[in-house]
This record gives structure tokens, C-alpha cells and sequence, in this order.
């Protein structure tokens, strides 16, 4: 491990501070800023202007070190995931995901996730860390650089933290880098741009209202409690009265701001009709646009995804309640990209990942005494 500070864990404020330590001036840190992040510069020796002492003092106590590629995938329908490296033998994953008019970075904050909720891959793996905001906006740095973004037409033009773990439980670091992501001297993206996705930790959601101006995804995926606990263990703590009310708190003073809400549609659990007249119900008091997701299987759920035509007469119902309502585009599942699939490789704190192996072995073992295929 290396003893230097690595200058990507550095927003604008803490990098005019370490200049300022240097005994330089404020201007030195967006100079620098411009370097990593609009040229993709991160030796010391390019950076000509700076003087040959200074850059002596940097190059003594930091370095600018993004995170490794480990393997790229490429999907048919030009989705790309990244499995990046990180130490002590872990790794997350990035998708970027190109369209006519956007290209969006999904962007992971965790190795791994402690939530477990019963129909995302990742949590099958457990929690081992915290991402530090070099490892999250390192990813950020890493896709740009990989799609030269600033000359070509693959340009990140929106990043959403949906990757790998809750954002809101890496509280500091997230914040970091999104301000990072949305610095002039940084990725310039608009707040708009900028997509945090939580399944619902309350206090952390008004925390944020404070200090971060972005927008608000909220992972419900149940029009109640009592279907929410089983999905979304987090419910029994944040049940959705809560979470809708924090959601309130979050829009009340940004005009035409609403929450997006993200569920995802499971076969005969959360996909019948009087579940879509519910969430209406529910929604009312919180300016909110719905995205429908259908679901992404994984090896050893129980889930199955809803057929479209079920799918499509739920978004029917909600649009006829008043709700803009979409049905995410599947996108990337040849390459395990898609939403809920993100894997990547984690030494697991918890015991989480050894009781899903067996769970997957038990299953196999069952099948072979039945005479059945794997």
C-alpha cells in the first residue's frame, strides 16, 4: 500500500487546501483539478504548468492512482461493464450504458452490499467495504478515459450511483465524488445529471438534502409493508410512511423536482393490478415518476421476471392515474450488466455468500437425485 495521498479522494475544497499547505495559491488545485479530470493527466511531469519545485513537493507526497481493469465486456447492444480490481483481492463492477442522446456511467460505492434485499444479485455476496471516493470516482475517470469521451460521441453525460451497494451508506465518500462529478473543474455534469439510488435510509436522505443538490431515486419495488419487508429487509426500519416522507422533505424546495421511484416486477409477487392502484394511492403526496424494471434472473433466485403483457397493463394502470411511467429497457443482460445483476468478485464479511453457495449446491443435488438437467 502505498504511504502517499492519492489527489482523487480530493474535492475541490480539500484540494485548495492541500495547496494552500504547499504554501501555493487557491488557483493550483483547479489547475490540477483540470489536469485529472478534463485532460486525463496524471503525471506530474506533464503538468507544465507548474514549476520543477512544485511538482518536485507532489511528486514526494502524492499520486494520482484511478483503479485497474481487470476484463471488459462489450453487449450486443454496445452496453459495457468493466470488472475493476481493487486491493485485497476484490473487485466491483461499472456499466456504461450508450444511447442516441445520453451515455450513462453506472457507478458502484461499495464492495459489495449488506442490505440483502431477496431479488438483487449483489447482496447474495454480502458487505467486505466501503468504497474511498478515489474508487468512485476513479470509475468515473476510468470509463472517460476508456471512451475517450471527450472526443468521441460515447460521452458520459449522466452517472447514477445504482451500481454495487447503497450509496447512502458510504455517506462521505459518495458526496465527495458527486461533487466531484458535478465541479466545472471537475466532470461539469449537471445536478440533474447526477442520480443517487437508495432503498431508503431515511436520516441519510435528509442528511443529504443538506449538503448535496441531486437527484433522488428511491428502490421501492412494493406498494406496502408488508410485501416491502420481504423484498427490502431495510422496510422493517424505514417503513414506506417514513420514506415517502423523507422523500417530500427531499423536492419541497426544488422546483419541478420529482423522486424517482424504481420497482422492479417479479411474477405473481408485486405485478398484479390492485398492487399498481396502490402505489398510486401511496405516491400521491410526493412529486414522483415511476420506472418499471423488469426483472434480471441470477443463479439460485426464486424469482421470475413478469411477462410484458403484465408489465404493460401495470404502467397502463399508473399512467392513467397520472404518474409518467417507463419500462426500463433491458440492457446489457448478455453480459450480466443489467439492473440487479452486478456480481463482481468480494471477500465476504458476512456470512451471507457461503449460505448462498450451499443454497446453490443443495438446489443442484435435489436436481440430480430428480433425474433433472442443471
Amino acid at each position: 500500500m502505498s504511504a502517499k495521498t492519492n489527489l482523487l479522494n480530493f474535492d475541490r475544497t480539500q484540494m485548495e487546501a492541500f495547496f494552500l499547505g504547499l504554501g501555493e495559491k487557491k488557483f493550483r488545485a483547479h489547475q490540477m483539478m483540470k489536469w485529472i479530470y478534463h485532460h486525463g493527466v496524471t503525471d506530474f511531469e506533464l503538468m507544465t504548468d507548474f514549476g520543477k519545485v512544485l511538482r518536485a513537493k507532489m511528486q514526494d507526497q502524492v499520486e494520482i492512482l484511478a483503479p485497474s481493469v481487470l476484463h471488459e465486456q462489450i453487449a450486443v447492444d454496445g452496453t459495457t461493464k468493466w470488472l475493476i480490481g481493487l486491493p485485497g483481492g476484490n473487485a466491483i463492477e461499472t456499466v456504461y450504458i450508450p444511447e442516441p442522446s445520453r451515455g450513462t456511467l453506472c457507478v458502484s460505492s461499495q464492495i459489495g452490499c449488506g442490505l440483502n434485499c431477496t431479488f438483487c444479485s449483489t447482496g447474495t455476496q454480502g458487505f467486505n467495504r466501503n468504497l474511498q471516493t478515489a474508487e468512485i470516482i476513479g470509475q468515473v475517470w476510468l470509463a472517460a478515459q476508456r471512451l475517450q469521451h471527450q472526443a468521441t460521441q460515447r460521452r458520459i453525460t449522466n452517472v447514477v450511483m445504482m451500481g454495487m451497494g447503497e450509496p447512502l451508506l458510504n455517506f462521505d465518500s459518495v458526496v465527495a465524488a458527486m461533487n466531484l462529478m458535478r465541479d466545472d473543474y471537475g466532470f461539469g455534469l449537471a445536478n440533474k445529471r447526477v442520480t443517487l439510488s437508495t432503498a431508503g435510509m431515511v436520516p441519510k436522505i435528509d442528511e443529504l438534502n443538506k449538503v448535496c443538490d441531486v437527484s433522488l431515486a428511491v428502490s421501492l419495488h412494493a406498494p406496502n409493508d408488508t410485501l416491502r419487508n420481504e423484498l427490502v429487509p431495510l422496510n422493517k426500519k424505514y417503513p414506506i410512511k417514513d420514506l415517502l416522507a423523507a422523500c417530500q422533505r427531499y423536492v419541497a424546495n426544488r422546483p419541478r423536482a420529482t423522486v424517482t421511484f424504481e420497482y422492479t416486477m417479479l411474477k405473481g409477487i408485486n405485478d398484479k393490478p390492485e398492487h399498481a392502484r396502490e402505489l398510486a394511492k401511496i405516491l400521491r403526496a410526493v412529486p414522483s415518476k415511476l420506472n418499471l424494471i423488469p426483472f434480471n434472473p441470477f443463479p439460485g433466485t426464486r424469482y421470475e421476471r413478469s411477462d410484458p403483457a403484465t408489465i404493460e397493463h401495470f404502467q397502463t394502470v399508473l399512467m392513467h392515474a397520472g404518474y409518467v411511467t417507463t419500462v426500463r429497457r433491458t440492457r446489457g443482460d448478455d453480459i450480466d450488466a443489467a439492473c440487479g445483476q452486478l456480481v463482481g468478485k468480494v471477500q465476504d464479511r458476512t456470512r451471507r455468500q457461503a449460505e448462498h453457495l450451499k443454497h446453490l449446491e443443495n438446489a443442484a443435488l435435489v436436481r440430480t437425485e430428480l433425474g433433472l438437467s442443471p
